[in-house]
């Protein structure tokens, strides 16, 4: 079975630039079909930009071939409004994420964000967890 999840931009950015070591299994999953990751046309442009960081040095292929790699695994989500009012993410860069999680109907929201991390508490659906508490939830056995 397949979980709708929600990935973070630095879960699916760790998972692709480091996708033969630690976070191999994240990569896994979404290739596997153990996950489906849901994105919007917001959370695509933000990881449009990441990838383009300087500190990454990837030229536009490598940049393009890192998408192929998790677009296509990807189910695409309208944008949308909730209509039940979601607790405010301090960094309100964060909310496009917990908006898509709840919208989208996600099981879980994957983050190493304190500033969502910090309301898991405060939703009964999406679970709210750290990588390596996905990576339990799932059975996968691996740390972060």
């Amino acid at each position: 079975m397949s979980h709708r999840v929600v990935l973070d931009t630095n879960c699916v950015v760790s998972a692709l630039l480091f996708s033969r070591q630690r976070m191999a299994w994240l990569r896994h999953c979404w290739q596997s079909g153990d996950i489906i990751p849901l994105v919007n046309q917001s959370t695509v442009n933000e990881l449009l930009k990441v990838l383009t960081y300087p500190k990454f040095k990837l030229t536009k292929s490598e940049q393009a071939l890192l998408l192929a790699d998790y677009i296509p695994y990807s189910e695409t989500v309208p944008m949308r409004c909730s209509s039940a009012p979601l607790p405010q993410v301090r960094d309100a860069a964060d909310q496009m994420f917990l908006t898509l999680a709840v919208t989208s109907h996600a099981a879980v929201l994957v983050s190493g964000d304190q500033d969502l991390l910090i309301i898991k508490d405060q939703l009964e659906s999406p679970l709210i967890m750290t990588l390596s508490e996905f990576s339990t939830w799932l059975g996968q056995g691996r740390a972060e």
